[in-house]
């Protein structure tokens, strides 16, 4: 029998295949684990569990598959952009923007339901508002409703499962309650559209293309001012001066001996007074020798009549299209990007090999011109089969994923792209899924065509000499990605971690850190449950800020009540402090900071769920919401409320001990663990999820009515197993706390056959 003390020291393998189970030679055994879930691998080399999600909001229709895309207008102020069927949506700072014209409520009857008035309110049956309530019949909540029973002056509320709002019970109407509209301008994208849309964005303006539909521009001049209009790549012709616009079905304008023919497109710009027409393509219609009207790009006409009064002055230039393979069924592009200050479009339907680049600079004009430097650009990759082009990723050189290789665009004198200088070379030949990829530093990662490998395409050498190569990043955890992968976000900070969406809305997270070698996956099941499963994840995305942590936000499908709901969620900071009253470690969860209370309301998102709660930084027992509320079993000052979620890690078959060779295969009897811990409370250890025993964090110096303080250091547990050929060690946390691992120090004996 041999005694031995192994120290478990860094974790930065994650969670590694079971084929690597019988590799007990290899570095990686020794760093990883068999199972990590619902915790992060840091690249130091410790383990902690993730934070929390927070709810925002639930999507403006819970039946449909939704996606959020981000926009950053700068770090300091940016947007989750929520597209579904035939509309798009807008969050800020965590909150649903408002159209910005509240309805003030004069009256609210006690009835069920109840009737609110509200002269001339302009609202329609099924819109979504906000209400704010300030002062009186305090049971109306400050949160989202639906309209209903719509008169000119009067309208009912139901909550968002449709249950009518009953105000029979309340206190008596005064004042002080306001309703404003969520937010959202109409899109031409339909719910099966929405996968496959992608995005460049350029300061306040983002181009988005899809192969159904002509390339258009998302443009924001405020928080709830945003315009989605179609354009025309081409070169505008000498401006003509417009001297008059009607307020008219359809509207007419007036340019002296104008020239314009049925069918152009004209750019309108700079006018006074009417400014809903600036800044847009329109195609000419109803032409006369010194009016016409205008239509949109499915040739329908333009009512002006809502429109401000034209005052002065505007310009409409002709488009001279230059590519007409950029336009028309078959012609949209489906991937673009920017790259050395070109606009870059590729793989229509008719040319799926091809990218077509703008003038430098002039991202709308696609003008091929005589070859100078700065001339727009069409190249076509030829290979012996189609290998239509997937993504397109710009770092210091263009990176082509195709569905059968991987291509690079250089130059041959080494500077900016020209037409007489390009050249696409390819490099491998593993070929892509119809996924975005996503860069961390100079390096892409994308999804092999297969969906179940993960690749980074980096640079290995000089340009001219074959120097790239996309190595395999799923080899230690190949099992994690079964089903396959659909997305990628990049969390930059704090952690540096890249996460991924399974195809059954599993969450999987991937500490990367290359220079340091850290390449570690880590699974992720958020809490709740769809049907008789586990909660969906459906669409991740991730937002910088200048506050030291980027923002994750993602949506999950549930069912709650016995319906489907999909909600908008953050996941929390990391760094929620040094105390546990400000923890958050609950899913779709909400938090509550103020004046003693016995309960807490809100929380009709939860309807009918068992939740998980912090109360005063101490775990609390799970209560069943119930309208929209919970009764806690005593007064607390701060909390977090949601659905729980459990922690986990195992390691690896112990490899440590055994005089005569190898110690696996042989009894072994692990008699004591010491964890090192940081910043914890309240966690579980033994040798299986089966058998485990409880750290103790209170001692009898602490007060019973207080939260038990964080814990850094070691505890030392006497282990409940007993001789196992296995010998590994498993440890959990189910309460709302915080959990970090930085080190496993076994203490063994291991008996030789």
């Amino acid at each position: 029998m041999a005694r031995s003390a192994p120290a478990l020291s860094t974790f930065t393998a994650g969670e590694i295949s079971p084929r690597l189970e019988g590799r007990v030679s290899i570095s990686k055994y020794k760093e990883g684990l068999s199972d990590l879930t619902n915790m992060i691998v840091q690249p130091h080399g410790g383990v902690t569990r993730r934070p929390g999600t927070e709810f925002l909001g639930e999507v403006k229709n819970s039946s449909a598959q939704t996606r959020l895309i981000p926009f950053e207008f700068k770090t300091a102020d940016t947007y989750v952009l929520e597209f579904g069927n035939l509309y798009m949506r807008v969050l800020r700072n965590g909150l649903q923007v408002l159209e910005g014209s509240a309805k003030t409520v004069s009256a609210i009857t006690k009835a069920n339901p109840g009737v609110l008035t509200s002269n001339s309110h302009g609202l329609s049956n099924g819109d979504e508002v906000f209400l704010s309530n300030t002062s009186a019949m305090t049971e109306l909540k400050t949160r989202n409703y639906l309209v209903a029973n719509v008169t000119t002056n009067t309208f009912t509320l139901t909550d968002l499962f449709g249950v009518a709002i009953n105000t029979t019970g309340f206190t008596t109407y005064d004042s002080g309650v306001t309703l404003d509209k969520i937010y959202e301008i109409a899109t031409p994208y339909l719910t099966a559209d929405i996968p496959n849309l992608r995005f460049a964005q350029s300061a306040d303006i983002m181009y988005l293309v899809h192969p159904s539909y002509q390339v258009r521009t998302l443009l924001r001049t405020d928080h709830n001012a945003w315009t989605l209009d179609a354009i025309y790549l081409g070169e505008p012709q000498t401006a003509k001066t417009i001297t008059a616009a009607t307020q008219a079905s359809p509207g007419v304008l007036t340019i002296s001996s104008h020239g314009f023919s049925n069918g152009d497109i004209v750019l309108i710009e700079a006018i006074v007074g009417m400014i809903e027409l600036n800044d847009k393509y329109f195609k000419v219609a109803n032409v006369t020798t010194n009016t016409f009207t205008l239509q949109d790009v499915d040739s329908n006409n333009i009512n002006t009549s809502g429109f401000t009064a034209y005052s002065s002055g505007g310009t409409a230039k002709k488009i001279n299209v230059s590519v007409p393979a950029l336009f028309g069924t078959d012609n949209n592009p489906s991937v673009c990007t920017f790259f050395e200050q070109r606009l870059v479009f590729a793989a229509t339907n008719n040319n799926p090999q091809t990218l077509f680049f703008s003038k430098s600079a002039d991202y709308e004009n696609f003008t091929i011109g005589s070859g100078a430097d700065n001339d727009a650009l069409i190249y076509t990759i030829a290979s012996n089969k189609v290998n239509a082009i997937r993504y397109l990723s710009a770092t210091r050189i263009l990176i082509i994923g195709t569905s059968g290789g991987e291509y690079v665009l250089t130059t041959t004198n080494g500077g900016p792209v020209t037409a007489t200088t390009t050249v696409i070379r390819k490099y491998s030949n593993y070929g892509c899924t119809n996924d975005e990829p996503v860069q961390v530093a100079d390096l892409t990662l994308f999804i092999q065509r297969g969906g179940r490998k993960v690749r980074e395409f980096k640079y290995t050498g000089e340009v001219d000499t074959g120097g790239y190569a996309a190595p395999d990043v799923t080899i230690l955890a190949e099992h994690l990605t079964e089903g396959g992968l659909t997305a990628f976000a990049y969390q930059q900070e704090p952690e540096s971690l890249i996460w991924a969406l399974r195809a059954d809305g599993t969450l999987l997270g991937l500490t990367y850190r290359r220079e340091e070698e850290v390449v570690a996956w880590h699974k992720h099941v958020v809490g709740g449950s769809f049907g008789s499963g586990q909660a969906v994840v459906e669409s991740i995305i991730s937002l910088p800020t200048d506050s030291g942590e980027d923002e994750l936000y993602m949506i999950v499908k549930r069912t709650i009540n016995s319906q489907t709901k999909r909600y908008i969620e953050l996941m929390k900071n990391f760094d929620f402090g040094s105390a546990s009253t400000t923890a958050f470690f609950v899913d779709s969860g909400l938090s509550y900071s103020g004046s003693a209370t016995g309960s807490i309301t809100g929380l009709q998102h939860l309807e009918g769920q068992t939740v998980s709660i912090l109360a005063n930084g101490a775990t609390h027992a799970d209560k069943a919401v119930s309208s929209a509320g919970v009764t806690f079993d005593f007064d607390i000052t701060s909390g977090a409320i949601g659905f729980g979620y459990t922690s986990q890690m195992q390691t690896l078959r112990l490899e440590a001990g055994s005089v005569d060779g190898t110690s696996q295969g042989k009894p072994k009897r692990i008699h004591a663990v010491t964890l090192r811990l940081d910043e914890t409370v309240g966690i579980e250890v033994g040798p299986d999820a089966n058998n485990l025993d409880r750290i103790f964090f209170r001692d009898s110096s602490m007060s019973m009515d207080t939260a038990v303080p964080l814990f850094t250091g070691d505890k030392e547990i006497e282990f409940p197993g007993g001789y196992d050929d296995d010998a590994k060690i498993f440890v959990r946390q189910t309460q709302p706390l915080p959990m970090t691992v930085l080190a496993i120090y076994p203490r063994l004996n291991t008996f030789d056959k």
